[in-house]
């Protein structure tokens, strides 16, 4: 699909872009640039939520913007034009009404024509970032012609008097764009917000703990559950919701990641008959392997943990057991065997639960393949997970360990066989050498497609990955 086309005015439009991935729709989340400024071949224009992950936009051409055609917050189809450049040389006026729609979208609603048309459907797109040339232009000190900056200052000024204060921001807060979504998820004003980061940058940390305060009341107004249990003859009528500003309610749109995330988890749920099993062992060896690593010269520098050694058994009973590494063809009827793993990893983000893989994880040795965990768990934080680095999964692991959880019985991923989850390890009474001592102890529990995986190869697999973490040294004899 082509992305920009131009007119005879000097003007070129361009449009949301379509990456081939079955993705129609972004959501805008954030414009780096305004009317009137000059951009440049490969400089990011803008940042959308995808159904995947959020991503920048850059733009394919040199000029100077002339109107932004839908402010944040927007849901926009693959193909609607976005935004038009000046690319004749000359120094066109920028469209005040666009002007007005992105300085503030809260105080005036958009123009007619750029009204979000009816029936329009999730958001889902993704679009390739510039590896070079990409940069951002600065927010502050920018020249706009006098009428624009008239424009936007009055926008800006309404803006700040609905909200109650008595002049605009002097300047817009430094924050990356997955805090500045988590802001906003919250409700937190980041010009309220004093930061902590580097250079005055906004921390995630930063926005919880503007939210802890508000938070704080909270019990004081509503007895908690276990008073009620241990005194429910001195438990009082919950007090009116005043500490939630007269709201009892409050609704969140389901867009992006969790809409897309929610749509295949029921998918899964109600097309692959799902069987979980559950296996409780202990780990006190592996958590020394993990200690001794640490130390390892070779492994200086890279993310070890359990959930690395976790990785590399369940790839040692893949091997072993190569029948759990399939889908299904429903079309065909067929069952397609893989004869490589792409390795998913579960993790929890503020725009949703997203599953990035490692590539050809079963070629990896034990540092390479920390490298690519470390790697992935960082850019998952980071809100920068690319599309293609969640596309073509066949095997899953999701830690619930990490909120204390004992277990789970996880859902199946779209067009994957089977999905480890990975329980608290603690220490507990366990028999060993015939005497009861404490030990590190977990529980496994793996869901599978019984389609295509009966219950003989899924215990097998469930049976070598525990008999791997509880005798390590298997890694070496069984890889």
């Amino acid at each position: 699909m082509t992305t920009m086309t131009e007119n005879a005015s000097g003007l070129r439009e361009f449009k949301m872009p379509d990456v081939g991935e079955g993705l129609t729709e972004a959501e805008i989340l954030k414009w780096y640039v305004q009317p009137g400024d000059t951009v440049t071949d490969g400089q990011v224009v803008c940042e959308v939520e995808t159904a995947k992950a959020a991503v920048e936009l850059p733009i394919p051409f040199d000029g100077v913007v002339h109107a932004l055609h839908f402010p944040e917050g927007t849901t926009v189809d693959v193909g609607q034009v976005i935004i038009a450049v000046d690319v004749s040389g000359g120094a066109a006026a920028p469209a005040a009404p666009a002007a007005e729609a992105v300085a503030a979208p809260s105080a005036q609603p958009a123009p007619a024509e750029e009204a979000k048309p009816e029936g329009r459907k999730p958001v889902l797109v993704g679009y390739g970032v510039a590896e070079s040339s990409t940069k951002r232009r600065a927010r502050k000190g920018v020249e706009v012609p006098a009428q624009q900056g008239e424009t936007l200052y009055a926008a800006t000024a309404l803006q700040a008097e609905l909200n109650g204060h008595g002049a605009a921001p002097a300047q817009r807060p430094l924050a990356k764009p997955p805090v500045r979504k988590l802001a906003k998820d919250l409700g937190v004003d980041l010009a309220t917000i004093t930061p902590s980061g580097p250079d005055g940058i906004i921390t995630r940390e930063d926005v919880h703990a503007a939210v802890a305060p508000a938070q704080a009341p909270a019990p004081a107004a509503v007895p908690a559950p276990q008073a009620a249990v241990e005194a429910p003859a001195r438990v009082q009528a919950p007090a009116p919701a005043a500490s939630y500003d007269g709201a009892r309610e409050t609704r969140v749109p389901v867009k992006g990641v969790r809409k897309a995330t929610a749509a295949a988890m029921v998918g899964s749920a109600f097309t692959a008959p799902h069987v979980t099993e559950f296996v409780t062992l202990d780990v006190t060896r592996t958590m020394r392997l993990v200690e001794e690593l640490k130390q390892d010269k070779d492994m200086q520098g890279l993310r070890v943990n359990p959930l690395l050694l976790i990785a590399k058994a369940l790839l040692v009973a893949i091997k072993r057991n190569p029948g759990i590494n399939a889908s299904w063809d429903e079309a065909h009827q067929e069952i397609v065997q893989k004869h490589y793993v792409n390795l998913g990893i579960a993790a929890a983000t503020p725009r949703g639960l997203i599953v990035p893989n490692i590539k050809d994880a079963h070629d990896k040795t034990l540092p390479q393949l920390a490298e690519e965990l470390g790697a992935l768990v960082a850019t998952a934080r980071e809100g920068r997970t690319s599309p293609a680095a969640m596309q073509g999964g066949t095997v899953t692991i999701t830690n619930v360990g990490v909120f204390g959880v004992d277990t789970g019985t996880p859902i199946l991923n779209p067009g994957e066989s089977a999905i480890l989850a990975v329980g608290a390890i603690k220490p507990q009474p366990w028999v060993h050498k015939g005497k009861v001592k404490p030990r590190q102890v977990t529980t496994l529990a793996l869901s599978f497609d019984h389609r295509l995986v009966d219950g003989e190869l899924g215990s097998r697999v469930l049976a070598d990955t525990a008999a791997i973490l509880e005798q390590p040294k298997r890694l070496i004899t069984w890889a």
